[in-house]
């Protein structure tokens, strides 16, 4: 354990999250412990999982100015296996309000703990001058979950949005955030920031909602804050992902598809789930691409704009080409 401003967080690879007012023990680690059950076994991964090594010059460059800028980025807290491509081509998702999330999914690798209220007041200048050093035309910012904060963050993140759009006027912004606990006043703080692309994940099919993510999502939640931001702004896009690989059937993707586009999302991304450390939960299936393939094409039938699906698809994978392809009505 160790300490974020003087708040104890735990490290996405211990068993107990001591941190104030969080769960003590990982959802399902204790019930592991309590029995001395083993651990499942880990599925052998597949040969079309495999990440390119980071080579490219243009990857060390965006590190270093990560680095220099004091910025966290989902690339790294999350493992993201497609680093090198992205960042080999001078991009990278920032994630803002620091690296520490008040809340314990089961998939996720980043911290968990409480923040105390603690933002940095120079990140919004910060993600501006490393958008514009990066050179960047698109830009995905996302965020831990900032429960300890009254708006959850909507309003640091509408900050750093217009301070990315004052700096930077030509690049387009996209908005990966919490849900707020289902406060639409601050879905709206961020939507009218000035972004182009308003995001939220769903992450995963409603049956498993509550087995994946912690118990303050919400499967509902999700969709009827991305339908709010759509009805509120009409001319920001939308858009969710799901993992896949986690003990869903095919018909409960196809329903949640269809749930998605019922409230209006015009952007689905489809990807594998990678167990993170051997504390997450574990992969049931790796799905191979033929079948990623085949819901991409159902997706487009009920009128997405763009499914990006595929083994190696994240969230924040190469946004800007569906962006671009928007704007060209291609």
């Amino acid at each position: 354990m160790s300490e974020f401003k003087g708040i104890p967080i735990v490290r996405s690879g211990e068993k107990y999250r001591t941190a104030q007012g969080f769960s003590a023990v990982r959802d399902g680690i204790k019930a592991r412990n309590v029995t001395n059950a083993p651990p499942p076994a880990r599925l052998p991964k597949p040969r079309w999982l495999k990440a390119q090594l980071p080579s490219d010059p243009r990857y060390y460059r965006t590190r270093e100015i990560v680095g220099e800028h004091r910025l966290a980025t989902v690339c790294e807290e999350s493992k993201c296996p497609n680093i090198g491509e992205c960042w080999s081509h001078g991009t990278a998702t920032i994630m803002l309000m620091g690296s520490v999330c008040t809340r314990a999914c089961r998939f996720c690798s980043v911290d968990t703990g409480n923040p105390g209220g603690w933002l940095d007041a120079e990140e919004p200048a910060n993600a501006a001058e490393s958008v514009h050093l990066m050179r960047l035309q698109y830009v995905v910012l996302t965020s831990v979950d900032r429960d300890d904060l009254p708006d959850g963050g909507a309003g640091h993140y509408a900050a750093c949005v217009r301070a990315i759009r004052d700096r930077n006027p030509d690049t387009a912004v996209e908005a990966l955030t919490p849900d707020f606990q289902g406060r639409m006043a601050d879905v709206e703080t961020v939507v009218d920031s000035g972004l182009q692309v308003f995001a939220q994940n769903l992450e995963t099919v409603e049956r498993l909602t509550h087995v994946v993510r912690d118990r303050r999502a919400g499967y509902r939640q999700t969709l009827d804050l991305l339908a709010h931001a759509k009805a509120h702004r009409p001319d920001v896009l939308t858009k969710t992902s799901l993992m896949l690989g986690l003990g869903e059937s095919e018909d409960e993707v196809l329903q949640a598809l269809r749930d998605i586009r019922a409230a209006q999302v015009d952007i689905v991304t489809l990807g594998q789930y990678l167990q993170p450390t051997a504390n997450h939960l574990p992969v049931a299936r790796y799905v191979p691409p033929e079948d990623f393939a085949r819901l991409r094409q159902a997706g487009l039938e009920l009128g997405f704009l763009e499914v990006v699906a595929g083994p190696m698809v994240r969230s924040s994978y190469r946004a800007d080409r569906v962006f671009q392809k928007d704007n060209c009505g291609v």
